[in-house]
């Protein structure tokens, strides 16, 4: 798509613009400019950021690292002019646009989470290949919660009563927050976030909504946005809306799960049947490489200490990378499907990813498998949770095992992979100065 920046603002009488890049954590990091300014500068690299932003952990603090130092190194954002859109929340006319990072030398910011996942889709465009991609992603709606001391607690809905009981697939209890969802849909639709169906997950005020399939880049940018629209809908409704992996003890965790296919630029095929129908080599050799692969990736699909409580028998979550056929027990599910739309459904990553980092992941995992024809096992038609847990179980072991992948750390950058791991090794620390209510409750005057 093809857009004239100063005739679309032109059009729409925007009078401030939002430029925004997306750190390691999938904050949105930028600068506001009035729509004047922002015009003028297109070009002439007016738009500066400090290269530390992408190391800097979810804290605020910045890591300690030579190279990334918050006072100096700048960077360049290139506003991607098909990205802009409206921001429909606000009175006056703004509009958002997401850039790219460019070093003064014209060189691709290796460690930007955007251009990560375009380095990724470059591999598969020079092999002629087209992934697609659809997100699903989940999230809770909570009362809001102004001392993080007290647990989360489902909030009111219209009924004037919270939800106690589990309303999986339950039309009323999603009506309990229907001008909620509405607002939910007009924003996603003034900014062509193309979302499709609305969901009651099995958690008390757990939701999901389902894209439709398209591009990689394209459906990274929307969810991107998508987790900012609900958090901020959520927030005019006297509401949080949390993408915590794992947000109430006693619930089920929430998941970004991501349905994967592949196909020919130029023939336009789906390459993952054969024409009688049956998987082809290419999709077995794709789930090779995500089995292979992915426990190394973990990092980037479950990223913080609070996502691997998510990852635990009997959590409806995945414990291994075991596959099979319309089979929701394993992290890899093959949905029943016409070879035309055969594709491959991601379970691992939480809804707290980054988009553009769990899905530049996920595509990696497969491409190894492309290149290196890695053969998958066999499928499974019983619960993969009978079988043992292969995933790591926490953050620092995750970090470990994407540390010895060298063909997963080299197609994903080397530096990108150092200054991630610096940026999550430094929230484990802080995590781990923290005592829980759960040692005051038990270790206090036991111990």
């Amino acid at each position: 798509m093809s857009v004239d920046l100063k005739s679309w603002i032109s059009e729409r009488r925007i009078t401030e613009v939002e430029c925004m890049v997306s750190d390691h954590a999938g904050i949105p990091r930028g600068k506001i400019l009035p729509a004047a300014k922002f015009l003028d500068g297109i070009g002439e690299r007016g738009l500066r950021l400090p290269e530390a932003i992408f190391g800097q952990d979810v804290t605020g603090s910045y890591i300690e690292e030579k190279d990334l130092d918050p006072r100096r190194s700048d960077i360049f954002l290139a506003p991607q002019a098909d990205t802009i859109r409206v921001v429909p929340w606000y009175k006056e006319p703004t509009a958002q646009i997401i850039n790219d990072a460019y070093y003064q030398d014209g060189r691709p910011v290796d460690i930007a989470p955007r251009m990560v996942l375009k380095k990724i889709l470059q591999l598969y465009a020079d092999k002629g290949w087209r992934p697609v991609v659809a997100p699903e992603l989940e999230f809770f709606l909570v009362k809001v919660n102004p001392d993080p001391d007290y647990p989360l607690e489902p909030p009111v809905g219209r009924s004037g009563r919270p939800e106690t009981a589990r309303q999986a697939f339950g039309i009323d209890a999603v009506n309990e927050f229907d001008p909620l969802f509405e607002d939910i849909y007009d924003y996603c639709e003034a900014q062509e976030i193309d979302v499709d169906t609305l969901s009651h997950e099995a958690g008390a005020a757990q939701m999901e909504i389902n894209f439709n399939h398209g591009d990689a880049l394209a459906l990274a940018d929307q969810t991107f946005l998508f987790k900012r629209t609900v958090r901020q809908a959520a927030l005019d409704h006297g509401v949080y809306a949390t993408f915590m992996a794992k947000p109430m003890q006693d619930e089920p965790g929430s998941a970004m799960h991501v349905h994967q296919s592949l196909y020919g630029v130029s023939s336009g095929r789906n390459l993952f049947a054969n024409e009688d129908g049956s998987h082809s080599e290419d999709f077995l050799h794709f789930i090779g490489g995500l089995q292979k692969y992915l426990p190394a990736a973990l990092p980037f699909l479950a990223p913080y200490v609070n996502s691997y409580r998510r990852l635990i028998p009997d959590s409806d979550a995945p414990i291994n990378m075991h596959w099979g056929v319309d089979n929701r027990t394993t992290g890899l599910r093959v949905p029943i499907s016409p070879p035309n739309q055969r594709r491959v459904e991601n379970r691992v990553a939480g809804a707290d990813v980054n988009p553009y980092l769990a899905m530049a992941a996920s595509l990696a995992c497969g491409y190894l498998g492309l290149v290196e024809k890695i053969e998958p096992s066999a499928p499974i038609d019983t619960s993969a949770y009978s079988l043992a847990a292969k995933l790591p179980r926490h953050l620092e072991d995750a970090l470990l095992r994407l540390n010895r992948a060298k063909p997963l750390k080299e197609i994903m950058g080397q530096r990108f992979v150092d200054v991630f791991t610096s940026v999550k090794l430094a929230e484990s620390a802080a995590y781990q100065k923290v005592i829980s209510a759960w040692e005051r409750e038990y270790l206090l005057l036991n111990v």
